[in-house]
């Protein structure tokens, strides 16, 4: 048997003298890092509610080794499975000797973690191609300041990002194995990824023609995590697929036409600009698509990025036929890729000298970075709520709620309203919906067996072929009512959201 071949040595940029170069590879990580974390401090505060159900459950397998939004149920409500063994693992480290997890903490040294991950993934990509250094710079900080991904920090945004980048940076090298690791852990991240690993696996010649190890590998890293959910936690695939696909549309948006539902008075400038760099890449990707037909070279070249940002058409059209909410982290994924097509794009464009690298660069930026960061800073810095948001109350509000509540009822258990994730972390008693509460979930599980078809309910018997389906919901010992018409009275408080007003709740014994 011959010599495996050594994988190629990554070219440095045309006329950069190598030492620039190492010093360059050193200092941009720092760089981003240090960013990051300066980003993630004016954030912190207002973390969505559906960044606290992930933060729950990440407090709860630090503190407990639990699998569960609250403590007294073990639940499948964790979309991203590596999310939470990382804030699990983040708020760990923060820990101060002798004291409790921090798990917003931890989930800064994620944000930071997957940014720099972002970056060094962008900077390959610029390398392998041969671009200038801007793409790197640009690609990162579109990423970084972009209102859609920002708004959702504590969720597995980042990390979306990160795998993404990664998973290009690998193809574009021909790394089989290091590509079937990110691949397994992508995922672990959203089982929905699988549809970028499946493009960019079959689209590059050197990943299809190597696609048993990247298989076996990818398979390596994942599966372990898939059994032992079907077997401990009654499905492989966690329960928020069916409890998102069963809430239907906001009024008459679904995923489809949700960019428009964002268009209102309050979020419509930093929907545009959100959208921007994307809307640049899907141009630049349709413009490609002859270009590179045209030439075996250049799609050998470019064909990784070419097939990144077609997951994102494809991922996007998938979620569309699947009628969900137009739930703002669910475009975080096509967003990153088809804004990594833009910025490649741009890159390509400015490898001349002068006066035009200069003017492309400033595009560029002008239209994937500063617009975005204008949007963020421009209601003031640190953030009460995110610039896309739309809970019924603050983090604040409901930390202050949750905390009162839970020194009332103690051991009990409470029905949640709509929103339980910032409650339910704050008041760190047995609040239950049907995230909280598997018990909940149930009769969703016969109702959608029962209206499927052959097929996909055979597939859903087989997903929950070892859920406990004789469980039945908790029973609750009060419960918060919400009104949007004033309150008074004892058990009674007083919320406010940019989004939606004022709000009263009220704890009520059953």
């Amino acid at each position: 048997m011959g010599r495996a071949a050594a994988p190629a040595r990554l070219p440095a940029e045309p006329g950069e003298p190598p030492r620039r170069g190492r010093g360059r590879a050193l200092c941009w990580p720092a760089t981003v890092a240090v960013v990051s974390a300066v980003v993630f401090l004016c954030v912190r505060g207002s973390l969505i509610d559906d960044a606290f159900i992930t933060l729950g459950y990440a407090r709860n397998l630090a503190e407990h080794f639990h699998w569960g939004l609250v403590r007294a149920e073990t639940a499948n409500s964790a979309t991203s499975p590596l999310n939470v063994l990382l804030l699990a693992l983040g708020g760990t480290l923060t820990r101060v000797a002798g004291g409790s997890v921090h798990p917003v903490a931890g989930a800064g040294l994620v944000f930071v973690a997957a940014m720099t991950a972002v970056g060094w993934g962008f900077a390959r990509v610029a390398r392998v191609l041969r671009l200038p250094f801007f793409t790197a710079v640009a690609g990162t900080a579109a990423i970084l300041v972009n209102p859609f991904v920002l708004s959702a920090t504590g969720l597995e945004v980042h990390l979306i990002a990160a795998a993404l980048l990664l998973l290009t940076a690998y193809a574009l090298e021909g790394r089989a194995v290091g590509f079937g690791v990110v691949a397994g852990l992508a995922v672990l991240v959203r089982l929905d990824l699988v549809i970028f690993v499946v493009l960019l696996t079959l689209g590059v010649g050197a990943l299809r023609r190597r696609l048993l190890p990247v298989v076996a590998v990818a398979l390596a890293v994942c599966l372990p995590w898939f059994v032992f959910s079907w077997f401990a936690l009654g499905s492989a695939i966690p329960d928020t697929f069916l409890i998102k696909t069963t809430q239907g549309a906001f009024g008459e948006y679904t995923y489809g036409n949700g960019p428009v539902y964002y268009l209102d008075p309050k979020r419509w400038k930093a929907t545009l600009v959100a959208f921007a760099p994307a809307f640049g890449g899907l141009v630049a990707l349709l413009g490609w698509s002859g270009w590179l037909v045209a030439s075996r070279e250049r799609a050998a070249r470019f064909g990784p990025v070419a097939a990144l940002g077609f997951g994102g058409l494809l991922y996007y059209g998938a979620y569309s036929l699947l009628g969900v909410p137009p739930y703002q982290w669910y475009y975080v994924a096509p967003i990153v890729a088809l804004t990594a097509v833009f910025v490649v794009a741009a890159g390509w464009l400015a490898r001349g000298a002068g006066v035009v690298r200069v003017a492309v660069a400033g595009l560029a930026f002008a239209l994937a970075v500063l617009p975005a960061a204008y949007v963020d800073v421009r209601r003031g810095v640190p953030w009460a709520a995110p610039p896309i948001f739309g809970n019924w109350a603050t983090a604040a509000d409901y930390a202050r709620v949750g905390q009162a509540i839970g020194a009332q009822v103690g051991d009990a258990t409470v029905a949640a309203p709509p929103e339980i994730g910032t409650l339910a972390y704050f008041c760190e008693c047995t609040m239950v919906d049907s995230f909280a509460d598997q018990g909940r979930v149930v009769p969703l599980v016969e109702q959608r067996i029962a209206a499927a078809g052959p097929v996909d309910g055979f597939l859903l018997k087989l997903d929950y072929r070892w859920l406990d389906r004789a469980r039945r919901p908790r029973p609750v010992d009060y419960r918060l009512d919400w009104s949007w018409s004033p309150l008074s009275g004892p058990g009674t408080w007083h919320l406010f959201s940019p989004a939606t007003g004022d709000g009263w709740v009220r704890l009520v014994r059953i």
